[in-house]
């Protein structure tokens, strides 16, 4: 039971080449088949968290490798979308800059204050997620963007900039941390231990 949540990383690494292979196909069954592997994907993600936690493995470790298979997960679908439609993503460039300035700050800012990326697994970060899906669905599966592709470049300006708040507010990294008012207490938390000790 402890190797099913790496086994559940592994599956939706190991997708992300799959996808993009797919892509290059650009025909319904391709499509049809990448839109599985997304939702296949997706559960792999679910369940992963759920079972370390209920076995007792959900370690730095763990979560570290699971935000970064999730990058690689999400960013081969990114590229499927483009392989697929890359008129919609043309149209489309400067909302999804934003969202790539904003990852990259993210990165950037944890590096530069903790010397480690983030791994926050922040609650804002999952609805991200879910919004991704749709966006996705409506991309490779109806080749359009629309509210759902609006949805999802707000929805994700609004979690990275959660997550930076986090870090700049975290007196030292910590993963799976829900929000930055979670990263307010973990700080007030902190200084308060601080206080007592000196005092």
């Amino acid at each position: 039971m402890k190797t099913i949540p790496y086994i559940l990383i592994g599956i939706r690494f190991f997708l992300a080449p799959i996808i993009i292979l797919l892509s290059y196909l650009k025909d319904a069954e391709s499509r049809f088949i990448i839109l599985t592997l997304m939702y296949i994907g997706l559960l792999t993600d679910i369940f992963d968290g759920i079972i370390a936690r209920k076995v007792g493995v959900s370690s730095e470790k763990l979560r570290r490798l699971d935000s970064q298979v999730d990058l690689v997960f999400w960013m081969s679908l990114g590229f499927a979308a483009y392989f697929l439609n890359p008129t919609l993503i043309r149209d489309e460039w400067q909302s999804i800059l934003l969202i790539f300035i904003m990852e990259a700050l993210c990165y950037i800012t944890s590096w530069i204050k903790f010397g480690k990326e983030t791994c926050t697994h922040a609650w804002l970060s999952k609805l991200w997620g879910l919004s991704l899906l749709l966006a996705f669905t409506y991309l490779i599966g109806f080749q359009t963007t629309g509210w759902a592709f609006n949805l999802t470049i707000i929805l994700g300006f609004i979690s990275h900039l959660d997550v930076i708040m986090i870090i700049l507010i975290l007196p030292k990294w910590n993963y799976d941390v829900p929000s930055f008012y979670h990263a307010l207490r973990i700080r007030r938390g902190a200084e308060r231990k601080k206080t007592t000790f000196f005092n």
